[in-house]
């Protein structure tokens, strides 16, 4: 570096003075027009917007103050004379934050793609699928950014291939620091890809049941039907045994009911026929079997197995009360009484001794 007279760097210090106010003047009216443009699209309504509009205006947020300011002193270093070096380390700086500001673009435009996407799948019902792109949409915010981050230290003359090669070892040690975690990510692409449950399914994990509310990269987050968030690492999720009852095309129902001892004959008999009548005047049922089972400790035991067509719950529940009302009307017509818990005592009176 040298400063002769009046000079720096073999420039006058006027054109310092102009490679400043460009530089400056630069930033600043790209900084403006994304202002002006973010007041001007903060009139329109979000949902109603083409989403090709929307997206735009979600790279235009995007756009950092980091990219103005590099792209106005970029601006002033063409003003300027500059040495070799100095104009080497502005381009390459240049290079940095344009590459920069692309992993920001391109990590919304993914992000806005997929949430559109994964919106249009889930109105569809297609859960399966909205919660594969959510995941895949992590993954391929990774490899946006490793792959600008290489090319940003190719540009910079940093020999990347040996770098990754030194980090090799390294590599090893890290992973098994967080080997826990590396566990529960994996474990999250299972799920993505193989699919045991999606979002919205309703599970059953051991003692805790629930429905999906997010997938994440290392826990599953469940809403309970008491209402509190349940929150399962993934892996352990994966051990563990799950019953999804989203997946339940139709329902077996197993149910018995016990009448007394004193019940005659020919109306036992015809039970299993009132029962199958019953269940067959139902909507969304499929009778099975009705057998007068066992004999239990204080009543003849009937076992009844029939299906509900559709998996819902309520549906289900709707059915069973109406068997069972129905069940206590036609018993209580026919004289039949319905078996409880009860004991009968026989008392002998012994016969006085002779004498």
């Amino acid at each position: 570096m040298h400063i002769l007279a009046g000079e720096f760097f073999g420039n006058p210090w006027w054109l310092w003075s102009v490679a400043v106010g460009v530089g400056v003047g630069v930033a600043v009216v790209l900084a403006l027009l994304k202002s002006i443009l973010a007041r001007k699209v903060a009139k329109y309504d979000d949902v109603t917007a083409p989403s090709w509009f929307r997206g735009a205006v979600d790279l235009v947020r995007r756009t950092r103050r980091f990219f103005f300011i590099v792209v106005g002193l970029y601006a002033a270093s063409l003003v300027v004379s500059l040495p070799p070096a100095w104009e080497r380390a502005f381009t390459s700086l240049v290079l940095v934050a344009f590459l920069l500001q692309v992993a920001f673009w391109g990590s919304g435009a993914i992000s806005f793609w997929l949430a559109r996407y994964a919106r249009r799948k889930m109105e569809e019902e297609d859960a399966a699928t909205a919660t594969t792109i959510r995941a895949l949409g992590f993954f391929a915010n990774v490899v946006l950014w490793v792959i600008i981050v290489l090319v940003a230290l190719d540009n910079m003359g940093i020999r990347v291939t040996s770098m990754i090669a030194g980090l090799g070892l390294g590599g090893v040690a890290i992973a098994l620091a967080v080997q826990n975690i590396l566990r529960d990510l994996f474990a999250s692409l299972s799920i993505v890809l193989d699919q045991p449950f999606v979002l919205g399914d309703f599970i059953i994990v051991g003692e805790h049941l629930g429905t999906v509310e997010r997938i994440g990269l290392k826990t599953t987050r469940v809403r309970s039907l008491s209402g509190e968030q349940l929150v399962f690492a993934n892996d352990d999720l994966l051990n563990s045994r799950i019953r999804n009852f989203k997946r339940m095309f139709r329902r077996r129902i197993v149910f018995s009911i016990g009448v007394t001892y004193q019940t005659p004959y020919e109306k036992l008999k015809s039970i299993p026929g009132m029962i199958r009548e019953i269940v067959e005047q139902q909507d969304n049922t499929e009778f099975d079997r009705a057998h007068f089972a066992e004999y239990g400790d204080f009543s003849l035991r009937f076992e009844v197995v029939y299906n509900v067509l559709v998996p819902d719950f309520a549906v289900y529940r709707d059915i069973q009360q109406a068997v069972n009302l129905e069940l206590y009307r036609r018993f209580a017509q026919e004289g039949i009484e319905f078996a409880y818990p009860t004991q009968t005592v026989f008392l002998e009176r012994p016969e006085p001794a002779a004498g």
